[in-house]
């Protein structure tokens, strides 16, 4: 199903890492896309930047940010969205992506991504700051549901219908971030695969993928190892409901070779499978 503005699916990327910037240069390794950190190339110049310039050059870029806060109570950084949107026409961005929090209060920036209360109260004022970021960078926000470790009790909405209607209201799209959501479901109990059935398909532009950190009570995003079974079986079944998206591998954490990040991203293609093609290889899916 093709999402609603015909944004491409780029096939499988990873990000655009620092440690991984000389194998880049000197093989051009054969990755479909990159995705870069936003705030680690505004203000940078230097190596960083002629790095970003020859990657763009060769692949198509993605940007992926956290430092947007669409739900912070502070005036919108409007000097933040100017370097954004800059940043975007530099490199031919394909999309800009941020997340569905808030990171700071008071001109403070607390550098971590901080869940939100989901009441219509914070959906009006969500949904009306999207579309003024949106309006001034003209081009839709794509937003990724986070990893939480807490709720709020005066919630009145779950997370999945609430991202579905902050897409409606505001004309964002959504990153999916299937990680994401078996950490989620795990810390709060509630089913992923309720989740993915519920996010409109094409509001989806972009998939993440990741490995965490599993505790024993709770669950770290830490993007510190290998994708769980877990999490791939319910890509699966995103992709059964969804069909193809561009898919991101996020290692950001004890950070491997080039090649094992890569393979790991290229994964995913084992999990693009339709039910009646797994009907034919006598394998079992989720039921619906």
């Amino acid at each position: 199903m093709a999402n609603r503005w015909g944004l491409p699916d780029l096939g499988f990327g990873i990000g655009l890492r620092t440690v991984h910037f000389p194998h880049i240069l000197s093989e051009r390794p054969n990755v479909d896309w990159f995705e870069i950190l936003s705030e680690n190339f505004m203000d940078t110049g230097g190596r960083p930047a002629h790095v970003l310039d020859q990657v763009a050059e060769r692949y198509p870029v993605v940007m992926h940010g956290v430092s947007m806060s669409v739900g912070s109570t502070d005036p919108i950084n409007f000097t933040y969205l100017k370097k954004l949107k800059e940043l975007a026409r530099r490199t031919n961005a394909r999309w800009i992506s941020d997340h569905l929090c808030w990171t700071g209060v008071s001109g403070l920036n607390t550098h971590d991504l901080l869940p939100m209360p989901y009441t219509d109260e914070s959906l009006r004022h969500v949904s009306e700051r999207v579309r003024v970021i949106s309006d001034f960078l003209e081009r839709p926000i794509i937003l990724e549901n986070p990893s939480t470790y807490l709720e709020f009790s005066e919630s009145t909405w779950n997370e999945w219908d609430f991202l579905a209607e902050l897409a409606e209201r505001s004309g964002c799209g959504l990153l999916l971030d299937v990680n994401n959501v078996y950490v989620s479901s795990f810390n709060h109990g509630f089913d992923p695969f309720q989740y993915v059935e519920s996010i409109p398909a094409d509001r989806v532009v972009q998939i993440h993928l990741a490995g965490h950190t599993n505790k024993g009570t709770h669950i770290l995003d830490t993007h510190s190892d290998h994708v769980v079974d877990e999490v791939w079986q319910l890509y699966r079944r995103v992709y059964q409901r969804m069909g193809g998206i561009a898919t991101l591998l996020e290692w950001d954490e004890a950070i491997p070779d080039f090649d094992t990040v890569h393979a790991e991203a290229l994964k995913a293609r084992n999990y693009r499978t339709a039910p009646e093609q797994e009907a034919r290889d006598g394998r079992v899916t989720h039921a619906a």
